[in-house]
């Protein structure tokens, strides 16, 4: 070895440089500091080390359906005008075609798993890209959905191409045959739900403590009512109610004809077409929601 400690220290602290970045072009520079420095800048790789610490409040949803198996990923830029790069889409895409193709729903395991069909690793990617687009650039979070009884549809939503825009959907279904009307209707679904955000598909399946929290909310507005415990306690059931029809996928009003519930819609076209549509479950991924 031609370096020492104090050289990796040395040159991380002129970089910004990870430790094994550093490491790897003082063994490619003989051990020579600004050599080094100039090696890691040709790879890109201070830059990118320099950046990671500016925040990424903007980017793409990108969602992709291929069989039985779909992605939706959030990967976040500085700026629109980045997300707009026709280099950083077609990241997206490769993200998401690697994803697929691995079976990989593990952002640890997809920084180090080789991005698409080359020898170069996800990490080492996002760490080209971001010295070429010249801002920081975030793979913030993923979701592989497999399914092999099931069908699978997507929405995009303010698409600026068919696989990526603001908020993604992802609709798991089930049904004995997939046509033309059952492809307009699962569409339409997920139009609904990029619309509306619901939290669960059913009352059911809703979060209790976020029940019991609307519970309490509605108890405190109301306890200087003056109005009889077992007239509040009636009261309060109708506000969750009420609050079940706003957050339940299946018990909201379908934004397509305003008129009826989601479940309702199902049971009508299921009657018509002699069907058993049914949903099983969906994701939404919304870009810059936690």
């Amino acid at each position: 070895m031609t370096f020492t400690s104090t050289d990796i220290k040395t040159l991380r602290e002129k970089t910004g440089a990870g430790m094994m970045d550093c490491k790897k072009a003082l063994s490619e520079t003989d051990g020579k500091i600004e050599s080094a420095i100039e090696w890691l800048r040709k790879n890109g790789i201070n830059t990118a080390q320099k950046k990671s610490s500016r925040t990424t409040s903007d980017g793409l949803i990108n969602v992709n359906i291929q069989d039985k198996s779909g992605t939706i990923i959030e990967i976040n830029a500085e700026t629109d005008f980045v997300a707009r790069n026709e280099n950083f889409q077609q990241f997206c895409d490769g993200i998401s075609q690697t994803c697929l193709n691995k079976k990989i729903d593990n952002l640890e395991e997809l920084l180090l798993t080789n991005y698409c069909d080359t020898q170069t690793i996800v990490k080492d990617e996002l760490t080209n890209l971001i010295s070429k687009l010249g801002e920081n650039i975030v793979i913030k979070k993923m979701k592989l959905i497999t399914s092999d009884n099931s069908f699978l549809q997507k929405y995009v939503h303010n698409a600026i191409s068919e696989s990526c825009g603001k908020i993604g959907v992802i609709l798991v279904f089930a049904c004995k045959e997939f046509n033309d009307k059952v492809n307009e209707l699962s569409k339409q679904i997920c139009m609904h739900i990029a619309a509306t955000d619901p939290k669960s598909l059913t009352k059911e399946d809703l979060d209790n403590n976020l029940v019991e929290k609307e519970r309490l909310i509605y108890s405190e507005q109301l306890k200087s009512s003056g109005k009889p415990p077992d007239i509040l306690e009636k009261i309060i059931d109708g506000k969750i109610h009420k609050f079940y029809q706003e957050v339940c996928l299946l018990e909201q009003i379908f934004v397509i004809d305003n008129k009826s519930k989601i479940k309702e819609c199902i049971s009508e076209f299921n009657k018509i077409n002699n069907l058993d549509f049914l949903i099983k479950n969906y994701c939404i991924f919304k870009l810059g929601q936690e």
